[in-house]
């Protein structure tokens, strides 16, 4: 549905809305605990379920200082919804990308960017992190795929980010000379990926300045996914 700021008032809307604004205000803090961010660096958001809306950090401000109620939500084109909390300040540099991320792969529930210090390692290099761990066959099916260059300020990210995801078993992209970007079901499964790429990044980084690497066959990633996706964990809707 198609939200407008009538529409907000509706009880069952802005439970959702409240409740997306709290997850996506307390997920910041595993970027900071897990050492993704520098300063006010990076961001998270999370689509509103059942809505054409999603909820993102506002733009410059200190980690300490999220809050629920200062989460920015957005429509899909990126455009703040008015009236709603938080609509006096500016919505994150990266709004534009989350929104096309949203409007174009329905299935993606959350989008994490950060500027961790091994992902954009390889980003530098525009070199794709070629999946040698099991770990990484587990979580992402297969490398970490490099994206396009592209500069904040329309929406270049996020056509950068669908192009090289579509039909991709990877949830994260290292886009040239920038840094990650992942997608989820939901903002907790985007900011995993997030976690997940970094201790990949730095683990098959630190690998190869040892020596060579070792690839795993095709087949064996293959099965190792599909057990992971599908057989690993517990049998919940949150499996991930």
């Amino acid at each position: 549905m198609t939200a407008t700021p009538a529409d907000l008032t509706d009880p069952a809307l802005a439970e959702a809305i409240d409740r997306t604004r709290a997850d996506v205000a307390r997920l910041h803090a595993e970027l900071v605990r897990y050492g993704l961010v520098i300063w006010t660096g990076g961001n998270i958001s999370g689509r509103v379920p059942g809505a054409d809306l999603f909820v993102i950090k506002p733009s410059g401000v200190s980690y300490d200082d999220l809050t629920p109620e200062n989460m920015i939500l957005c429509d899909l084109d990126g455009v703040a919804m008015p009236g709603a909390p938080g609509s006096e300040r500016s919505p994150s540099s990266d709004t534009a990308a989350h929104a096309y991320v949203y409007r174009h792969m329905p299935d993606v529930g959350g989008v994490v960017h950060t500027h961790s210090t091994y992902a954009v390692a390889w980003a530098a290099r525009g070199e794709e992190i070629p999946c040698v761990i099991t770990g990484m066959a587990d979580e992402f099916g297969g490398p970490i795929p490099i994206g396009p260059f592209a500069v904040i300020g329309d929406d270049s990210i996020g056509r950068g980010i669908v192009e090289t995801l579509r039909g991709h078993r990877s949830r994260a992209v290292l886009m040239q000379n920038h840094g990650p970007f992942t997608i989820g079901v939901s903002a907790k499964d985007a900011v995993k990926a997030a976690v997940m790429c970094e201790d990949a990044a730095r683990t098959v980084h630190i690998a190869r300045e040892a020596g060579p690497l070792i690839p795993i066959p095709q087949d064996r990633i293959d099965a190792l996914f599909s057990r992971y996706q599908n057989v690993y964990g517990q049998n919940t809707d949150d499996r991930r």
